[in-house]
């Protein structure tokens, strides 16, 4: 970092040049958002608090540790990643390159699944919910902190990434409530679910190819790749859930862009006599397909 002409920087000239330095591979507004947040992660200070502090000075040591955190976004390294935090459904995740960074569109999912849930007469044992790819567990800590009475179990293949999970459910006071376990789908579960949601690989082939540096360089591709078309990992998720889906139960699962109608024939194909639909984000895209496993009365499909 840049000193001033005594030697001394102060927080305004430092996030002037972080900012300036930023706006090389973000958007200005962006860029000056990231400096701010780097600079309280690296001062231990709230953005309120940064704000207050304008004209102070940063010791030697604190500009220097905030330039080596500005040389790291600089190469790309996701924010999330360098302060260990990423901003979930109104909580806090830890997170790291174990597991992939929590997505925006990711809380629509949680929403829904919330909005199922309460439009349902809870059981006496409250619901049983199996979350498939659990990663940094965002979504299973938060449909337990939502749920108090719900018992979640989160499933993922990586063994590095429940340790992310674990960590996460001590902080969010979930722990006795969310059981992780590692597996592949649903093979480690005999139980039967009220719900089961799922936040698996489905980015294709061809865009694995142009992923962003932030994201190829950093995050663990295995849990960002679908196969040719998304869909290796649902088609199979989809193929076991009937048999650990409870009678009237629901089954949500994110997709991507393009993805829906392919997502409906395969949930047909293992679902015949459910209501299935589609549900589109706040961009319009069809982002969640719905399976609610009852026998039909009248036709129920979005699609």
């Amino acid at each position: 970092m840049r000193r001033v002409a005594n030697d001394l920087t102060s927080v305004r000239l430092a996030l002037y040049e972080a900012t300036s330095r930023l706006s090389t591979i973000e958007e200005d507004r962006l860029a000056r958002i990231e400096a701010e947040v780097l600079l309280c992660h690296q001062m231990q200070i709230t953005r309120a608090q940064l704000y207050t502090r304008l004209d102070d000075i940063i010791s030697d040591d604190q500009a220097d540790g905030y330039a080596a955190l500005i040389e790291r976004r600089l190469r790309h390294e996701p924010l999330a990643y360098i302060t260990h935090n990423k901003e979930f459904y109104g909580l806090n995740f830890y997170v790291d390159p174990r597991v992939l960074i929590p997505r925006p569109e990711t809380e629509h999912l949680v929403e829904k699944a919330l909005e199922w849930l309460r439009q349902q007469k809870e059981p006496e044992q409250g619901w049983l919910i199996v979350d498939v790819g659990t990663g940094s567990a965002a979504i299973a800590a938060t449909l337990a902190v939502h749920l108090p009475r719900a018992t979640v179990v989160g499933i993922d293949a990586s063994s590095e990434a429940l340790e992310v999970a674990r960590i996460n459910c001590i902080r969010h006071g979930v722990a006795r409530r969310v059981t992780l376990r590692q597996g592949d789908l649903l093979d480690t579960a005999a139980e039967r679910f009220d719900v089961i949601v799922a936040n698996l690989p489905y980015v294709t082939e061809d865009d694995m190819i142009a992923l962003s540096p932030d994201i190829r360089g950093y995050e663990p591709l295995e849990a960002l790749d679908g196969g040719k078309d998304g869909l290796d990992l649902y088609r199979r998720l989809l193929h076991e859930a009937p048999r650990h889906l409870r009678e009237n139960g629901s089954l949500l699962a994110e997709i991507g862009l393009g993805q829906g109608e392919a997502m409906l024939e395969l949930a047909r194909k293992s679902f015949p006599d459910a209501a299935i639909g589609l549900i589109e984000d706040y961009n319009g895209i069809d982002r969640i397909v719905t399976i609610e496993n009852r026998p039909l009365i009248a036709p129920h499909e979005c699609r």
